[in-house]
């Protein structure tokens, strides 16, 4: 297996990154995502992909590293999901291991996710990878200002 970060511009996030991902983010057509990638990868956003030895890609992440009061420099994973097909094969074992190198060598104190509670079968697959539960995340969801364009642009 081999994971390859993909910058923007590279026709592999939409024709290969893109498929598996919506596989957790179905919402996201190429257009939404492209429009993501582009303002996100200004705020830190990067992809990785990983790959089997025919080429295929099995497995995609997002990340950013952020600064903040609680852990000072951590590396925070926006998206990890495996292909179904591929599910059960050390893939999200792989990509966690690939993003962990990232943290390191950008100094991070920490490697943080956020999970949907429904997501069970992560869960019990983000415990196995020796991440602990630290904390609930509150959301609120709030509609564009009426003059505001929903992308944030």
């Amino acid at each position: 297996m081999k994971i390859i970060d993909l910058e923007p511009g590279d026709p592999r996030l939409v024709g290969e990154l893109l498929p598996v991902l919506r596989e957790l983010r179905p919402h996201l057509t190429p257009e939404l995502f492209l429009d993501v990638y582009e303002h996100g990868h200004a705020q830190g956003l990067r992809f990785a992909a990983a790959y089997t030895e025919d080429g295929t890609c099995v497995g995609a992440a997002g990340w950013r590293i952020i600064h903040d009061t609680g852990s000072l420099r951590r590396l925070y994973v926006d998206d990890l999901v495996t292909a179904e097909s591929a599910r059960s094969t050390g893939v999200g074992h792989r990509l966690i291991a690939h993003l962990e190198a990232h943290a390191r060598r950008a100094g991070c104190h920490e490697l943080g996710l956020d999970s949907g509670t429904h997501r069970t079968g992560a869960h019990r697959f983000y415990l196995r990878e020796r991440l602990d539960i630290v904390a609930f995340h509150f959301a609120k969801a709030l509609e564009p200002e009426a003059d505001q364009d929903p992308s944030g642009a």
